[in-house]
């Protein structure tokens, strides 16, 4: 059976900083590494590197793009290696550019168990970075625009904290964590309450503190959400024109509604839908389908 070992402090208070819960991710890291291993061993490395051999190895970007999950490696460092056994260093922070070979990390461990670790490392790296780039090609097409692109729950089940930091390091920002943080409102609830109105009070009663989001396809439906009180209206699959004129309504009925856009939106549109003046504009594929990052581990000392 293989020895887990525990997170050091530093990775820990590396990890909260990062707003992420160390426990979480220790436990996904032995996850990941015992769907590896099922049971047994590193065939291969235990045959051909002795157990007392130790290297140093870097982490290197073979692509364009944005870091993220450092953090994250560093406790699949710890909880593999040992952290005692082992140093890693970040040599850059996540949200970072990086051009083609840049280093982005080095470590030194025990190299049966490095390598043990190196793919695990490497799929939450090269994805979450991946999500990273996808979300910061997103914000630099609203830069200088007063829309925020926003990530969906529409993410890997086991890895949403994760990817959702990734997006906070690619520039983007975090629409609700779950169905517990706050209500989003959608077309089969309003069906079954009978109607947005009765839909928002029947939230209210139940949970008074949240904020709720009313999802609407009509410019009526807008009317309707904000009339009922909500706090955001989802416009979904409306036109340019009618983005801009749910702005002005909204700007007539009550300022202090935000207004997300969502459905059928490019990147090749991103700036056109943000200068609508919608608040958020919600991007389900930068969780979803974000292209991973190629990011390599090569020994350099031995």
């Amino acid at each position: 059976m293989f020895e887990f070992h525990p997170l050091s402090e530093s990775t820990r208070r590396t990890l909260i900083a990062a707003d992420l819960d160390p426990d979480s991710v220790a436990d996904l890291v032995r996850a990941a590494v015992a769907e590896d291993l099922m049971g047994g061993i590193d065939v291969t490395s235990t045959a051909t590197i002795p157990a007392d051999h130790r290297s140093t190895a870097s982490f290197g970007a073979r692509g364009a793009g944005v870091i993220a999950g450092l953090v994250v490696v560093a406790a699949v460092i710890d909880v593999v290696c040992g952290g005692e056994a082992s140093e890693f260093d970040a040599l850059v922070d996540d949200g970072t550019r990086v051009e083609p070979g840049t280093a982005v990390a080095q470590v030194t461990a025990p190299t049966r168990l490095l390598l043990t670790a190196e793919r695990t490392a490497l799929n939450l790296l090269c994805h979450l970075s991946g999500v990273a780039t996808s979300t910061r090609r997103w914000a630099d097409a609203l830069a200088g625009t007063s829309a925020v692109v926003r990530d969906t729950r529409k993410t890997t089940p086991g890895l949403r904290a994760l990817e959702k930091y990734a997006v906070r390091c690619g520039g983007g920002t975090n629409h609700r964590m779950g169905l517990f943080d706050m209500a989003l409102v959608k077309d089969n609830h309003v069906a079954a309450a009978g109607g947005v109105a009765e839909a928002f009070r029947r939230v209210r009663e139940l949970a008074a503190d949240i904020a709720v989001e009313i999802e609407v396809d009509t410019l009526e439906g807008l009317r309707e959400a904000i009339d009922a009180g909500a706090d955001e209206v989802l416009i979904d699959n409306f036109s340019p024109d009618d983005m801009r004129t749910a702005v002005a309504v909204r700007d007539e009925m009550n300022p202090a509604v935000r207004i997300e856009a969502s459905g059928g939106l490019t990147l090749e549109s991103a700036r056109t839908v943000a200068e609508t003046g919608v608040d958020y504009i919600a991007v389900g594929e930068l969780t979803h389908s974000a292209r991973v990052l190629d990011i390599g581990l090569d020994l350099r000392t031995v």
